[in-house]
């Protein structure tokens, strides 16, 4: 039941991040976004690149800045992996990888000096009843309230304070599935699962492995959650803006 719940986790976390990004790329510009989440952005583009190589997929949009005719040029020619099953999860899955790696180093050495108190713990069981999912918003809701908590009990009057979230926000948003790469992040998350499990049951040393996953699992989700609250309440100010000034269009 521990790995459901991570799978089932690991997915709000995916598409969290993926409804975040949206939001942001309804109010600016695709290269302006990739510029504002520049560290995320690189990480989730080189982990796509070694996917891509891995598996056999030509390489021809990998660029940080694009003008709209070369993206739509780039994806009216994107080449398909030789890998027919498992090479879309693996291109899905290596951005999730490398990005999660990163998130980890931030929180692990940054995060030591800005980080004071315990993140809550998100519930380790799947909704199967009629008054669980209640619950599960109720426990969800909880989390992204304390980790905000956590982080604006911080010294914003040290430097490493704004590193530290200037780097969770642009990699925890860039957690958010490639273009065309949908359905293989669903089964990246799959795999990532399975992989747990596999580790958990014969890995000796796993439980306190497992334990650090699920609280970085944790953090993560609550920083996205508290990142979509905020976008949403953001692009419905944008929005009531637009049609006061007559403006019905996002760009």
């Amino acid at each position: 039941m521990l790995y459901a719940a991570m799978v089932f986790w690991l997915m709000v976390l995916v598409f969290a991040a993926y409804g975040t990004h949206q939001l942001w790329a309804g109010m600016m510009k695709p290269n302006v976004l990739n510029i504002v989440l520049l560290p995320g952005t690189l990480i989730a583009q080189a982990g796509r690149i070694v996917g891509m190589l891995v598996t056999g997929t030509q390489i021809n949009n990998a660029a940080l800045l694009t003008t709209a005719d070369q993206s739509k040029t780039t994806k009216s020619k994107a080449s398909q992996p030789k890998i027919p099953v498992i090479g879309p999860v693996l291109i899905a899955l290596l951005p999730m990888l490398t990005c999660g790696f990163a998130i980890h180093l931030v929180v692990t050495t940054i995060g030591q000096n800005v980080l004071t108190m315990p993140t809550e713990s998100t519930s380790n069981t799947l909704p199967l009843t009629f008054n669980s999912p209640w619950e599960l918003l109720r426990s969800t809701i909880g989390v992204a309230e304390h980790v905000t908590g956590i982080v604006l009990s911080s010294d914003f009057r040290n430097w490493q304070t704004w590193l530290f979230v200037y780097l969770i926000i642009c990699l925890t948003v860039r957690m958010a599935p490639m273009p065309g790469a949908h359905r293989g992040a669903i089964g990246a998350v799959l795999l990532i699962g399975v992989l747990i499990s596999v580790v958990g049951r014969f890995a000796e040393t796993s439980e306190g492995a497992i334990e650090g996953l699920w609280d970085l699992l944790n953090f993560s989700v609550g920083c996205l959650l508290c990142l979509l609250l905020l976008s949403l309440i953001v692009r419905g100010g944008v929005g009531l803006f637009r049609i006061l000034t007559n403006q019905t269009k996002f760009k």
